[in-house]
């Protein structure tokens, strides 16, 4: 299947002379998901050779090629491929550039990326529009081709001209006649224009992992040139720039982005298009591009992007949302963390969801992990229901489900599809400042196409019907006609309850308020489904409404009623996203925004006016991570909504509940705290 869902050809069989194409599991899906098959054998002159690059593994098939006169097919990873390049971590590419013509790097003659360039006519309006939406996102979300940078840590104060240093043997520069000749007129040159500037050298990130030598070192620097290698975002970089000199490196195409026009010594894919400042331009390029026509030609129409959890090719668009995924773990769990108060069931979600690329350490009691945590250095991370405020530890992240969990309830130890950290705070908390309000505010500065991201998502979550726990549910009773204001129920004794409510803090009182606001309405009153199931507190005894909806699906109970009135239950998020006016007694995490009524305290900082997309992209995309059931791997929120929509979320082992009971029984005995 192609990118935009249609069905691939018949596959071709594709000769390969190099091992790689047949043990890299990932490079042989993509390829034959693309049509070609790899193989072993002797090509004829109507086959194809596939071939790395110019890789030295590459020079066997291209032999065979020119005495078999078979075609060529040359395979390269695309612009924006992992977290850590493939030679430092061994991961796997997110999409391969598979070019009949030459490869984009080697200038000697043209190849698929540059045709484009040259003859495709780049003029349609809904590919420009996904082309600046796309550098707007990558700018935003500070994603490059490999993403292993923190965009936290301070670069250098702006003012510099900035040179790239690429690794010695690089294709691009050899291919180009390029050597250390070229990067040491480069840095003279940069030394030149810019009298009196600091001059920074951007450090080849696989250079800094000691695996390839660059070709500037500690005796290129002096007064006012120095190497910068630390692991920064080059985004931030080129900010912070003044002038950007390259010889060949993708780092001169995102300088383009960034609004740069790069001086270029070497012949990059990106050169002489009227861009950049060519050294050494190519006659045959007289064609001048805007950077969206670049970026739409080389980020969406040439590479094969693929997607990992759903094993499908996709568009470049899915490519970044599961980069992103990928890569917010590596960048906020990498010095680990110490754990406490986490119940026994629940520490293999929260490892595969948080320990993948640090350490994840268990301890109890809290005193005793805050004290393990201050001295590694490491956050403490609790389960924020059962947090307390006094902590050892510098740095405390409040873990809670997400807004999308599963298929089932936790209280029945069915796992999380997603979950939620919290460095400031935790959303249900209005006494403090959370994380989530912070993307909250900050979301009505989105980039367009990530609202209408947002859009796509609530239609695809009304369509298929979803809940944050998705339990199957009974008809709707015979209800009586009129103005219908359904009331969800609650557990009473739930941090939101106790955190987030004033006067109105119980059900019984909630229906009260209601019958006493709206005499004439039909109160449909919605139990919460862990009261119903005894697993928590909040039942009533009779229930003082006109129909009680039991065993009703909670979006069944929000399509019957013309608006919802809530404490702070999630159901009142969920019938915002189908529509329905919704009256807040107490201050959930969508209150105080300008979306609902609200007849409870209202925080004060709470001044921005988002739009519902723009609520919806910081509550279901910015702020939970989510991970694939299937395939164990950090996931994009749309791959856990395909997985619930089709039933494939995994529920509970049986063994979690024994394990879970084993826990209770050893806390009874010894205090554990929960």
């Amino acid at each position: 299947m192609t990118a935009d869902g249609s069905e691939i050809a018949a596959a071709t069989r594709l000769h390969v002379f190099s091992g790689g194409f047949l043990t890299q599991r990932r490079v042989r899906r993509i390829l034959q998901l693309a049509g070609w098959t790899p193989t072993l054998g002797r090509p004829g002159p109507d086959d194809t050779v596939g071939v790395w690059g110019h890789s030295p593994a590459a020079r066997r098939g291209r032999a065979v090629a020119e005495r078999t006169g078979a075609r060529i097919l040359t395979i390269e990873d695309t612009f924006l491929r992992s977290v850590h390049p493939g030679r430092v971590a061994n991961e796997p590419p997110l999409g391969l550039t598979l070019d009949t013509r030459g490869a984009f790097f080697d200038a000697r003659q043209p190849s698929d990326l540059e045709h484009l360039l040259a003859t495709h006519p780049l003029d349609d309006t809904a590919l420009l529009d996904r082309a600046r939406g796309g550098i707007a996102r990558m700018r935003q979300r500070h994603l490059s081709k490999y993403t292993g940078f923190d965009p936290a840590l301070p670069v250098p104060a702006p003012g510099y001209a900035l040179v790239i240093d690429q690794t010695r043997g690089d294709a691009s520069v050899t291919l180009g006649g390029g050597g250390q000749a070229m990067f040491d007129e480069m840095l003279a040159v940069a030394q030149i224009e810019n009298p009196g500037a600091r001059i920074l050298i951007r450090t080849h990130p696989e250079t800094r992992a000691g695996r390839r030598p660059g070709h500037y070192g500690p005796m290129h620097e002096d007064a006012r040139t120095t190497l910068h290698g630390d692991a920064v975002s080059p985004w931030a970089l080129l900010e912070g720039a003044v002038a950007v000199y390259t010889v060949s490196s993708q780092l001169g195409f995102e300088a383009i982005l960034a609004g740069h026009r790069p001086r270029v010594f070497g012949q990059p894919f990106y050169g002489g298009w009227g861009l950049t400042q060519d050294e050494a331009p190519l006659p045959r390029r007289t064609r001048r591009l805007t950077r969206a026509q670049l970026f739409a030609a080389t980020m969406l129409l040439y590479p094969v992007w693929y997607d990992p959890c759903l094993n499908r090719l996709c568009a470049f668009e899915t490519a970044l949302n599961q980069l992103d995924a990928a890569t917010r773990p590596w960048r906020e769990d990498r010095y680990g963390y110490v754990a406490s108060g986490m119940r026994l069931w629940k520490r293999p979600a929260l490892r595969g969801m948080f320990g993948g690329h640090g350490p994840m350490r268990f301890a109890d009691p809290p005193a005793t992990a805050s004290r393990r945590a201050a001295r590694a250095g490491r956050p403490l991370m609790v389960w924020a229901s059962r947090d307390g405020d006094d902590h050892a530890a510098r740095s405390v992240v409040r873990v809670e489900d997400g807004f999308l969990r599963s298929r089932g309830l936790g209280a029945d130890l069915v796992p999380p599809l997603s979950l939620v950290a919290d460095r400031q705070g935790i959303y249900y908390d209005p006494t403090r400042r959370s994380d989530l309000e912070d993307l909250i505010a900050e979301s009505v500065t989105l980039p367009e196409t990530e609202l209408r991201r947002a859009e796509r998502l609530i239609a695809r979550l009304v369509t298929a019907d979803l809940s944050k726990y998705n339990l199957a549910g009974t008809d709707l009773p015979c209800l009586p006609a009129g103005r219908r204001i359904l009331v969800p129920g609650q557990v009473e004794d739930d941090a939101s309850i106790r955190l987030g409510c004033g006067e109105i803090r119980t059900n019984a009182a909630l229906l009260a308020r209601c019958r006493r606001d709206a005499p004439d309405a039909v109160l449909l009153y919605k139990p919460h489904p862990d009261v119903e199931a005894g697993l928590r507190s909040g039942a009533l005894p009779a229930a003082k409404a006109d129909a009680v909806l039991r065993t009703v699906s909670p979006t069944a109970a929000i399509g019957a009623a013309d608006e919802v009135w809530t404490m702070t239950s999630l159901l009142g998020f969920e019938a915002m996203l189908r529509g329905k006016p919704v009256t807040c007694l107490g201050t959930p995490f969508y209150a105080g925004w300008g979306l609902t009524r609200d007849l409870g305290a209202v925080p004060a900082r709470r001044t921005a006016r988002p739009s519902l997309a723009q609520l919806v992209h910081a509550t279901l995309i910015g702020y939970p991570r989510y991970r694939d059931p299937l395939t164990r791997l950090p996931c994009p929120v749309e791959v856990v909504v395909d997985r619930l929509a089709e039933g494939t979320a995994l529920p509970g082992a049986p063994a979690l509940r024994v394990l879970s009971k084993l826990q209770g029984l050893f806390a009874s005995q010894s205090r554990l705290w929960r």
